[in-house]
């Protein structure tokens, strides 16, 4: 069947790290070894005339960090991949948390001078209450770093489950001789040079030891030993295991320097899984009931896990990034937002190499496809062709933990703010609240850099020049209760206090942890949820 041949040959993964693990770096040689890219560009150089391909966004190049999640798409082997290149700031962690609810894997670059920092932490949670398999990549090993069975044993300690080494370094820093590809039982000798690809570097197979050691002395010797002890420890690779997400196989090498990339590609194809089944709602008689949506099923379903508005300024649209959960997409095809029950009628659908846009002639489940629209929909809704009533849950949305007030400089430009708070709130860029009494908006957001990028992102993209001024509240929690009475007389106790989101959801404002306690005391029929899913159609009361 074609769809089964079609989705069986699709990986979608997402890159995931703290930053500056070299994860950016990363996607760009990723790319270029598929063949996807000629050239890869350069993350940090401010100057320099070439990016890399993920960061698109005026202030990624200005600031050399990634903001915004990228989609991007390639073939390798005759498979296709759709690469997700996700924000390693924390101030951009719902960003991530929502790409990672789009993919069937993750690979996790750690830096190996620092091992596994804070930020991958929080990624490793997700990744772990969603069983997400995670392939982990070890950079920058032509640095001083740490000793490979130290950062296997910390990269055990923080994932929970158990490394099983694909490659091994031989030496590091300066003495860095290159990789043991376990799989293949060759050495990969490492050489310098941003230039080079994996033809160019020279394999040694490990039975010729002497010669070995002859080369590289003592560090063979040391890496030999080491070696040893790694595979001995771990357990033999398990697909099922790892399929599980209770086995991580674990890479060696240096990104920026192409070393120890094609390896990881290769895993990629022969170790990720193609895309899985995917639980919704099915709605029958006003009842909702669970329902497997398998990606060889002929109807189209998919789910919108990102919004992005102007990602070309001539054209000032928004795309809605869909993830194909079953059937093909075809063009001229009809779709339906299932929220709305409204017809979707995109200008344009596309896939994706970063900002660049390729007119889709045909999709299958696993890909990422977006839909050019002016409006009518939000992060978080499903998509079909109609033939089923499908909702996909499961997209986060975390109660803000800074908040300030938007101050308009310019009172003319009233009508772009209000354009540009509306699609960057529906983006997810940051959280829009609008005060049910009146007043100045409010911004919620997760860090200060969240609030910088929407401030630029304002003035550059909508032309509304804002000025972001301190707020008395320090958290909010949307709420819902057991009756509409019962909720009506909470809104009418607390009015200042209530404002709705980008999805027209209710939320209480609040000043101290004490104002939600007093109020449930107060009112213990109303239910305070520190975590809402998507479009105000589902929430959970607890993180």
């Amino acid at each position: 069947m074609t769809y089964s041949f079609e989705t069986s040959r699709r990986r979608t993964f997402a890159i995931i790290s703290h930053p500056d693990a070299g994860k950016t770096t990363l996607t760009e040689k990723l790319l270029l070894f598929s063949g996807a890219i000629q050239i890869a560009g350069s993350v940090k150089a401010r100057k320099a005339t070439r990016h890399a391909t993920s960061d698109w966004m005026e202030i990624e190049k200005q600031r050399g960090i990634s903001v915004a999640s990228s989609v991007m798409q390639m073939v390798y082997r005759d498979h296709v991949i759709n690469l997700l290149d996700t924000p390693g700031h924390k101030d951009f962690s719902e960003d991530t948390y929502r790409v990672l609810t789009a993919v069937d894997s993750a690979l996790m670059v750690i830096d190996a001078a620092n091992g596994v920092e804070s930020q991958t932490r929080r990624l490793i949670e997700v990744c772990r209450q969603r069983n997400t398999p995670i392939i982990t990549f070890v950079n920058k090993m032509d640095r001083e770093v740490r000793d490979p069975l130290d950062i296997l044993d910390e990269v055990e300690r923080e994932l929970g489950m158990p490394c099983v080494p694909m490659t091994w370094p031989v030496g590091q820093g300066k003495n860095f001789g290159g990789i043991v590809n376990l799989r293949t039982q060759t050495m990969t000798v490492f050489e310098s040079g941003l230039q080079r690809r994996p033809q160019d570097f020279d394999t040694m197979p490990l039975f010729n030891s002497a010669a070995l050691q002859q080369r590289f002395s003592q560090e063979w010797l040391i890496a030999q030993e080491s070696m040893e002890l790694a595979t001995g420890a771990s357990s033999i690779f398990d697909r099922e295991a790892f399929l599980a997400a209770k086995q991580t196989p674990v890479f060696f090498g240096s990104g920026v320097n192409n070393f120890g990339v094609m390896e990881v590609l290769d895993a990629l194809i022969d170790l990720a899984p193609p895309p899985g089944p995917r639980i919704s709602s099915l709605v029958v008689n006003n009842q909702t009931v669970t329902h497997t949506v398998l990606p060889e099923d002929k109807d189209f379903s998919g789910v919108v896990f990102k919004v992005q508005a102007n990602m070309d300024a001539n054209h000032r649209d928004r795309i809605a990034f869909v993830r194909m959960a079953s059937g093909k997409y075809t063009p001229g095809m009809k779709l339906k937002v299932m929220r709305t029950a409204k017809e979707l009628r995109p200008t344009s659908v596309v896939t994706f190499m970063s900002q660049r846009r390729e007119a889709v002639a045909e999709a299958y489940a696993g890909d990422i496809v977006g839909f050019t629209t002016h409006g009518g929909v939000q992060l978080g809704d499903t998509i079909t062709d109609g033939s089923n009533n499908l909702l996909f849950t499961g997209l986060p949305f975390f109660a803000p933990e800074m908040f300030l007030s938007v101050v308009l400089k310019n009172p003319l430009r009233t009508k772009q703010l209000q354009q540009g708070l509306a699609q960057l709130g529906e983006e997810g860029a940051i959280q829009v609240f609008k005060p049910e009494m009146g007043g100045n908006m409010l911004l919620g957001a997760v860090g200060q850099l969240q609030f910088e990028v929407v401030q630029h992102r304002l003035k550059s993209e909508y032309d509304a020049d804002i000025r972001l001024e301190g707020s008395q509240y320090t958290g909010a929690r949307w709420i819902t209760a057991d009756s509409s009475a019962e909720l009506k007389v909470f809104v009418e106790a607390y009015p200042q206090r209530m404002a709705r989101d980008a999805a027209d959801t209710l939320a209480y404002l609040c000043t101290s942890p004490y104002d939600i306690r007093l109020a449930q005391e107060r009112f213990p029929n109303i239910h305070f949820h520190p975590l809402r899913e998507h479009a105000g159609l589902a929430l959970s009361q607890s993180i």
